[in-house]
């Protein structure tokens, strides 16, 4: 039994190395038999396309009578050869070119021998043969090359596009993220402002009660102001998304002078804590404009935040906030807001307006993102300027309306 299964392990050993020879060579067999079958195809072929130039050619001859050989055929059969079968295929049409030429058109006739008189005729005619043959198959490897470059730019147009869209699918989920990012921010930077106000109004609410007798008038004016900040936290974070959903604003008849008032009056308590005096001038009268109150209460508040911010990291002696406002050019109203501050630096002047850009140690940079984005959705523009006297000026220009509500009415209408 032993030896049995050794001899038995033994030939299996054996055959295996057999095995993997024969699939071996049974490959290489298919790929010898593949290459000697085009071999065969394009040599036939320029054997054939000879052969046929040499029966049109004598026929011609016999029939037309020429005083010299026709051989233009084989120049098209050299040609033909070459650029199907390449030059190997050229070559062979031109060997066989040659020898049907010598023997029937060359004198003597019907014989390998050149006379004299007709060595340079044949020389010219193989020399021909031979420039055709390799202009032909150059030509025709020409075109393969350029061929397969064109497939090679397909695909690689092909997978550039499928780059670029696969980019473009995630900056647009990337600009969707900046954009929640940036909405997040501007509420967060804008809303601070009234939430601020509520605190403030509700800790004396707090203290006019307190007081012994409480001082019920002064509570209920502190009530009455907290509601009115809760209002317009709630107008600014609607108006904020409307803008990043560019919709456009809510606009109404706006006298931008009250507006300029009623804002002074509520920075008045923050300003005398920072020890900023806001001086106003406002010229006098104004056409209303068609805009967005909450909005352009926005943009001021913004521009003067700032110019406070600007005096207090200066130190400035003169802590004055100018805010003027006037018409220019006959048909926009030019607000603007002058201080004395830290100034702008020309580097970086034009980036403050940028989302996100802040100087400022403790700032998020959306407050100037979001009044230039308001001032041009009102169709104005804004823009800041160097101070002739130190500091910056801030300003903004909105268009006037075509027919003002307040002028007299035709009485025939």
């Amino acid at each position: 039994m032993n030896s049995s299964s050794t001899a038995g392990s033994i030939r299996t050993a054996a055959a295996a190395p057999d095995e993997g020879t024969g699939e071996t060579g049974v490959g290489s067999t298919a790929y010898l038999y593949n290459s000697a079958r085009s071999i065969a195809i394009r040599y036939g072929i320029a054997l054939a396309l000879v052969a046929i130039a040499l029966l049109l050619s004598l026929g011609m001859q016999r029939i037309f009578a020429f005083p010299y050989p026709f051989l233009f055929l084989f120049f098209g059969a050299v040609m033909v050869s070459a650029w199907f079968g390449g030059t190997g295929a050229g070559l062979f049409a031109v060997l066989l070119s040659t020898v049907v030429v010598d023997y029937f058109f060359v004198p003597p006739f019907y014989s390998w021998q050149i006379s004299t008189t007709a060595e340079t005729y044949f020389v010219a005619f193989v020399a021909c043969a031979l420039v055709a043959s390799w202009i032909s198959s150059a030509k025709k490897r020409s075109e393969e090359a350029l061929q397969e470059a064109r497939s090679q730019l397909e695909i690689k147009v092909s997978e550039r596009t499928a780059d670029l869209m696969q980019t473009q699918a995630e900056l647009t989920r990337l600009s969707r993220a900046l954009s929640m990012g940036e909405l997040t921010a501007s509420i967060a930077h804008e809303i601070s402002q009234p939430l601020t106000a509520v605190v403030t109004n509700g800790d004396a609410c707090l203290q006019w009660l307190s007081a012994r007798p409480p001082n019920l008038e002064k509570a209920r004016q502190s009530t009455e102001k907290i509601i009115q900040d809760g209002a317009r936290a709630g107008a600014v974070v609607s108006r904020i998304r409307a803008l990043f959903k560019k919709e456009g604003p809510i606009k109404n008849w706006v006298d931008i002078n009250e507006v300029i008032r009623e804002l002074v009056g509520f920075l008045r308590h923050e300003a005398s804590s920072r020890h900023i005096f806001i001086r106003t001038e406002l010229s006098s009268p104004l056409p209303l404009l068609k805009a967005d109150r909450v909005q352009l209460q926005q943009v001021i508040l913004n521009l003067v935040k700032n110019a406070m911010d600007a005096l207090i990291e200066a130190a400035a002696t003169s802590k004055e906030i100018v805010i003027r406002s006037r018409m220019q050019n006959g048909n926009e109203v030019l607000v603007s807001v002058e201080d004395r501050g830290t100034g702008l630096n020309p580097q970086i002047a034009d980036k403050i307006f940028d989302p996100f850009f802040t100087t400022k140690p403790l700032g998020i940079g959306v407050g100037l993102s979001i009044s230039r984005s308001i001032v041009e959705a009102h169709e104005g523009r804004l823009w800041a300027i160097p101070n002739p006297d130190g500091g910056a000026i801030f300003q903004f220009t909105l268009p006037t309306a075509h027919e003002d509500p307040r002028a007299p009415k035709d009485s025939h209408e």
